[in-house]
């Protein structure tokens, strides 16, 4: 039989302290305590988060101080200041004299229209030039022959005159000697009187008759000027004829074939001068009214802002927009080409120490009103004042602080939610 070993236990006594069970208990409960002060301030958030949203999803930036430049970014391209256009003065075949991307020099032929209809206008109307000025000096020699007939009869009138006065007095002179009738001396006053009427007409007559050829004479002369006129225009049109560089530049398009039959004001070429270059912007409408002739621009060129100044603007709005012109400060930048595509920022004014934030989404969904600001993973939204904007960068008058972090995401994705757990 198999002794049982009660024989060999012992009684041990309680030691003092702690027991290891009791110690376990006692850790288990402080790391929960731990755990609770560590995870209360989560928790609190939890509580009075309305809806939550993952930290990668949104774009945060920090509120800071400095100086903001209100500016609009317009898109634009390389013009020449000088690209006239050249016409088809009238009807006619073209006959080109240069390709495009050719060198020209001022006053150099670049096409010649041939307008046989033209030419003849001119030639009849110099042959009627021709033939008034050669009426003009018919009518001048058959006016002066006039004038000589018209003195030769004055003279004759007072010869006349002269007799009949020298009658009268040699009658007066025998009827004081009783040798004359009564009959015949007042036969010789009669004389004098008709003699005297004879002069007077005379003289009225030619007068008369001088203004009158005098007037037909300067009738034929407006005649001519008028003529001249009408010749001097014709020699104009035909010398426009020949299409010429205005001044030293560059073939940049020809918009017709050679030999093309083309009717009047028709497109023949496009000449530009590259040594004078500028930028035609498109600037959105809402700016129009800020930008004005003198406002400071910058012109992005191959990654290089090259600075500039507003000359003019259109005061025609199309597709919303308004074309300016800005004209480079300057020597203008090498390697530019006409009709190139560039990028313009307008410097509308600038503000010096004032809160801002980049600009974002939320600038639109809320309005520049609200936005959300970010405190200890808890986005809370707040009401705002916006100023001025930039492309890049907006003001804040007011409901922010320096240094504090706001959302710039959508508004619209947060559902209207007071504050909102950021998830990290």
């Amino acid at each position: 039989m198999i002794q049982e070993t009660d024989s060999m236990d012992q009684i041990v006594s309680k030691g003092p302290g702690i027991s290891r069970k009791t110690k376990v208990w006692m850790a288990m409960a402080g790391g929960m305590v731990i755990a609770f002060v560590l995870l209360w301030p989560a928790v609190k958030r939890w509580a009075r988060a309305e809806q939550s949203v993952d930290f990668s999803r949104l774009q945060i930036a920090t509120v800071v101080r400095g100086d903001l430049e209100r500016d609009v970014s317009a898109q634009g391209r390389v013009v020449a200041a000088n690209h006239p256009k050249l016409y088809s003065p009238t009807q006619g075949i073209v006959a080109l004299a240069v390709r495009p991307g050719e060198s020209v020099k001022a006053g150099q032929v670049l096409a010649r229209i041939a307008s046989p209809d033209l030419d003849s206008s001119l030639k009849q109307e110099q042959s009627r030039l021709q033939s008034l000025e050669s009426e003009l000096s018919r009518t001048d020699l058959s006016t002066r022959q006039q004038n000589q007939a018209d003195e030769q009869t004055l003279k004759l009138r007072r010869v006349r005159l002269d007799a009949a006065r020298r009658d009268l007095q040699r009658a007066e002179t025998l009827r004081a000697d009783g040798l004359l009738n009564e009959v015949e001396h007042e036969r010789a006053k009669d004389a004098v009187r008709v003699a005297e009427v004879e002069l007077e007409q005379a003289e009225g007559g030619g007068k008369l008759g001088h203004e009158a050829r005098d007037f037909e004479i300067q009738d034929r002369r407006r005649q001519i000027d008028r003529q001249r006129l009408v010749v001097d225009d014709l020699q104009r049109r035909v010398g426009e004829l020949t299409l010429r560089a205005p001044f030293d530049g560059m073939v940049a398009t020809v918009d017709v074939q050679d030999r093309d039959a083309v009717a009047p004001n028709t497109a023949i070429l496009t000449i530009v001068d590259l040594s004078q270059l500028e930028v035609e912007a498109q600037i959105p409408e809402s700016y129009a009214p800020d930008a004005l002739p003198g406002t400071p621009a910058l012109v992005n060129v191959d990654g290089r802002e090259i600075p500039g100044r507003l000359t003019a603007v259109s005061p025609e709005v199309r597709a919303s927009q308004v074309e300016g012109t800005v004209a480079f400060a300057g020597v203008v930048p090498e390697g530019l080409r006409q009709s190139q595509r560039v990028a313009v920022r307008l410097l509308l004014e600038k503000h010096s120490g004032v809160l801002k934030v980049p600009r974002g989404p939320f600038l639109d969904s809320g309005g520049g009103r609200q936005i959300y600001v970010l405190a200890e993973g808890l986005a809370t939204l707040r009401s705002i004042r916006v100023g001025a904007m930039s492309v890049s960068e907006v003001e804040v008058v007011e409901g922010l602080r320096e240094g504090e972090q706001v959302v710039l995401s959508e508004i619209q994705q947060f559902n209207g939610a007071r504050t909102v757990l950021v998830r990290r």
